[in-house]
């Protein structure tokens, strides 16, 4: 019974980075967007630069969750 809790939540914690993850993505694609769009131009230099900065931000978390949703998938494969 221990085994089968700890698969859940192995997989209940994979299902969580993996939407984490995917906001993450769209919030930088997002982010890259609005920069990129004509539209919506910074105001100024340094308003450009703290969008590439956030963006940058959000693309280094979304590798830290890969890593760990990669991890998770090897557990849950090794359990099941």
């Amino acid at each position: 019974m221990d085994n089968d809790h700890s698969q859940t939540a192995l997989r209940q914690e994979l299902e969580t980075v993996e939407a984490e993850l995917a906001e993450l993505r769209e919030t930088a694609a997002g982010l890259r967007r609005q920069i990129g769009e004509r539209w919506f131009e910074p105001t100024d230099d340094a308003e450009r630069t703290a969008l590439i900065t956030l963006a940058e931000e959000q693309e280094a978390f979304a590798e830290t969750l890969e890593a760990r949703r990669d991890e998770l998938r090897k557990l849950v494969e090794q359990q099941g």
